[in-house]
């Protein structure tokens, strides 16, 4: 029998498959994770934003009507779930923004990967503190901007995706992605410039003598 289709399980959970759902969920639930994570700013939360939208989806699956995907309908239930813990103010803002993102998604990493797969000691501590000010800055935007980011920017969702999975027009969408990221630049200006001013360093070692070649005189003192 060949995998079931996602419209398949929520069909059968719909029709009483006690397993189904279950299935579904865990086909999805990284890229999920990473959306609720990103969302909320923090493991506590996201992880209750994400219980929260799991329950809604897994009581309201009766009310999908199949007008978009299943993922994208899962999707728009978890982010009202986390847009509505922001707008109540149930979250722990003072709690540390996650440093793992990239391990809980491939899609739209905040910091690329290193394609060697030994990344320098160095280049990871640089990658980690420019990602702990992105997630910072991220967290200082209104709920809906930061959503709307989250989706297009960071996981790479077509704008029409998004603004189906935030339930408003393709135009509040770009909106409220364009104010977000005039106001994430605003923020970031500073490590933008020290980095900027880091690339304009010169270099301290010198540069070094051209080789010598085997018929070449030895090179030293001039003799007197």
């Amino acid at each position: 029998m060949s995998e079931r289709t996602d419209r398949e399980l929520l069909a059968a959970h719909v029709a009483g498959d006690r397993d189904a759902f279950g299935v579904l969920f865990t086909r999805h639930r990284d890229r999920m994770w990473a959306v609720a994570l990103r969302t909320m700013g923090n493991h506590e939360d996201a992880a209750d934003g994400l219980q929260d939208g799991m329950i809604a989806a897994y009581r309201r699956a009766s009310s999908y009507r199949g007008d978009a995907a299943v993922t994208t309908w899962l999707h728009r239930v978890v982010v009202n779930a986390c847009l509505d813990r922001l707008r109540a103010g149930k979250v722990r803002r003072a709690d540390p923004l996650p440093d793992d993102l990239d391990e809980r998604s491939g899609r739209g990493s905040l910091v690329a990967a290193d394609p060697s797969g030994t990344p320098d000691p160095a280049d990871v501590a640089v990658r980690h503190e420019r990602r702990g000010v992105v997630l910072d800055a991220l967290a200082t935007l209104p709920p809906e901007q930061r959503a709307a980011l989250v989706l297009v920017d960071m996981e790479g969702y077509p704008v029409a995706e998004a603004a189906v999975m935030l339930d408003c027009p393709v135009g509040t969408v770009k909106s409220r992605c364009s104010r977000g990221r005039a106001r994430l630049a605003e923020l970031l200006a500073p490590l933008l410039d020290a980095e900027r001013d880091a690339d304009d360093v010169p270099a301290r070692n010198p540069v070094p003598p051209a080789p010598v070649s085997p018929g070449d005189p030895p090179r030293g003192p001039p003799v007197s």
